[in-house]
């Protein structure tokens, strides 16, 4: 019997998926998350943008041409928020974000030919108070994600995925242990992830960097998938720099560089305060990628305010900016409140931004030139090893042998691709 889990969406979706893989593998089943023939296709969906829930959508289709008769199970995040959009299209069965783990059970009910009725409202499960400890991912060869939180409380005031989500809570610091010290040898780096990864807490306290110090023990990379402005204090930044093997890599969401914009955003920082961490974050770690999310085109962002936005993006020099045109989702209270602006304003301001990142890009490239870097390689392409340094530079090896999987020292000759060129020093 043979199951494809297929995902869409953030790094949290992923780790997930990968947690069914590894279950279903622990009860007998083939599975995989290439799209190919399977007997069964579980698809979890992702609804941060329209974009996102009408590609969740196209994915049933996607499994039908390699399998007409195969059963469908859809989860995740644009079946929390809308079943409908599923139920019609014929699928086996529908849950939400909570709960995956219970899939496996669904399957082996419709192995044995037991109907799941989905001609009726589906029940979508209730989500959770607490952290649901019932996950471990199944291992790759070279990077291991780490779910350490889930939920969120912020409420920004575009997002739907605190309602689809639910409220922030913390995975207990000896189940993230436990399956860190469950990883191979050959995995060298920990990402860590979560909806928040910044509101970890232990025992309703603040605890992200003693989470870090914990893991730096077991002698792998450490990098975390995202964080927000409000930790970046000097202690906990100096605490970071103490580490042995944290990678300096922050991306740090920003959303705006407008402040009344991120007022209606509802955002909790100012573009001053935003800065001074930027600033923060430089003198401790010069060489540091620092990456951001921008949303363009939020509704009644006027012509000044984007350029503000715009000049601020600029001054605080990023790594690499991901940009996003703004989403109207129903339900958040943006939706209600403001007008969405055109597409076209909204395309316009998206490729200017886009321009800028590559020029910020490049120049962190010339920036790092001539720098001696540790990369963790992770694959081939074409005749070239790639891999990421501790900065996050993508970075192109040219290798005689084979480097898959190990960290080598190298040094940043220029720009070259969507990365760097690196000369191969020595595998460490």
């Amino acid at each position: 019997m043979k199951i494809c889990v297929m995902t869409l969406g953030c790094k949290v979706n992923k780790y997930e998926s990968d947690s069914l893989i590894y279950n279903l593998e622990l009860k007998g089943y083939q599975a995989t998350d290439k799209l190919e023939f399977a007997d069964f296709y579980i698809i979890n969906t992702c609804a941060v943008t329209q974009e996102a829930e009408k590609k969740s959508r196209q994915m049933i289709a996607r499994c039908r041409k390699f399998n007409p008769n195969a059963k469908i199970i859809i989860c995740g995040c644009a079946s929390q928020n809308n079943n409908i959009q599923f139920r019609e299209r014929g699928v086996s069965c529908i849950t939400g974000t909570s709960n995956k783990i219970k899939i496996s059970k669904y399957i082996d009910k419709l192995v044995k030919n037991d109907k799941i009725f989905i001609n009726k409202p589906i029940k979508i499960n209730k989500l959770p108070l607490k952290y649901e400890d019932d996950l471990i991912a199944k291992q790759t060869r070279t990077r291991a994600y780490i779910k350490i939180q889930d939920g969120c409380n912020n409420f920004c005031s575009y997002c739907i995925i605190p309602y689809l989500r639910g409220r922030s809570r913390s995975r207990p610091i000896f189940s993230i242990l436990n399956e860190a010290a469950m990883l191979n040898n050959d995995v060298k780096e920990i990402v860590l992830t979560g909806i928040n990864v910044t509101d970890y807490k232990i025992d309703g306290k603040p605890s992200l960097l003693t989470l870090l110090e914990e893991l730096d023990t077991y002698g792998k990379r450490l990098r975390l998938s995202s964080i927000e402005e409000s930790i970046m204090s000097e202690e906990f930044i100096k605490g970071l720099k103490s580490l042995n093997n944290f990678c300096p890599h922050f991306h740090l969401s920003l959303q705006s560089g407008s402040n009344s914009v991120l007022k209606r955003m509802n955002r909790h920082y100012t573009s001053e305060e935003f800065f001074k961490s930027i600033i923060l974050l430089k003198k401790y770690f010069p060489y540091a990628g620092i990456t951001t999310d921008v949303i363009v085109g939020f509704p009644e962002e006027s012509d000044e305010e984007f350029e503000e936005s715009y000049n601020f993006i600029k001054k605080c020099n990023f790594s690499f900016i991901h940009v996003f045109q703004y989403s109207n989702r129903d339900g958040t209270s943006a939706s209600k409140i403001y007008k969405d602006l055109p597409p076209q304003i909204k395309q316009k301001r998206s490729a200017k931004l886009l321009q800028l990142s590559e020029e910020l890009h490049n120049n962190f490239i010339v920036k790092n030139k001539n720098k001696i870097v540790e990369i963790l390689v992770e694959e081939k392409v074409d005749n070239y090893f790639v891999g990421y340094s501790k900065n996050y530079i993508k970075s192109y090896i040219e290798s005689k042998t084979d480097i898959i999987g190990k960290i080598i020292k190298g040094k940043i000759i220029g720009g070259f691709k969507d990365g760097a060129l690196v000369k191969h020093i020595k595998i460490l």
